[in-house]
């Protein structure tokens, strides 16, 4: 199994393999997840959840993310390259008013070596949509799967971030 999840999380991003080209970044890279790395993963995953719960796109869940940084969303959808296109995505101009109402992430499983390394679990989301005086409400569940990349500074961030889910649930 765990294999399966490291070839996965090494498909989802060959540009970061191939951009490190020196035989010191590879050496470095060979090492296995310290303590300190996997503590490092689950806060990013943490501020990315509590950002989201504060409704705190920037610096808050941009601080998780890199300029590089892909999005994969639910049931195929395309794929959301970079910074700029993610910003539209989760916040497009003009959107109606929506409040992130609950925001649970389990992480089951972390894997790597010292530079990339993947996060899996599930999560749970419930928000609130505010249109022609009327609000909606909705919740689901689903599936992630993060691949990480550290930067220079020894700080994780989320480099793709792929999810499904169930079908919607308004309560």
């Amino acid at each position: 199994m765990v294999k399966i999840w490291m070839l996965t999380a090494v498909l989802l991003c060959p540009s970061f393999l191939f951009s490190q080209s020196t035989a010191k970044t590879a050496r470095h890279c060979g090492g296995v997840l310290s303590h300190a790395d996997v503590a490092g993963i689950k806060q990013v995953i943490e501020t990315y959840r509590t950002s989201w719960l504060k409704n705190d796109a920037e610096p808050g869940v941009e601080s998780t993310l890199l300029e590089e940084s892909v999005l994969l969303p639910a049931h195929g959808a395309t794929p959301v390259v970079g910074m700029k296109e993610i910003q539209k995505f989760w916040w497009p101009p003009n959107a109606p008013p929506t409040k992130i109402l609950q925001l649970d992430i389990s992480v089951e499983e972390v894997g790597g070596n010292a530079c990339l390394a993947f996060a899996r679990g599930h999560d749970t989301v419930a928000w609130s949509v505010e249109q022609d005086g009327k609000t909606t409400r909705t919740r689901h569940g689903g599936t992630y799967l993060n691949v990480m990349k550290k930067s220079p500074d020894g700080k994780w961030h989320i480099l793709q971030h792929m999810w499904d889910d169930q079908p919607d649930e308004h309560f």
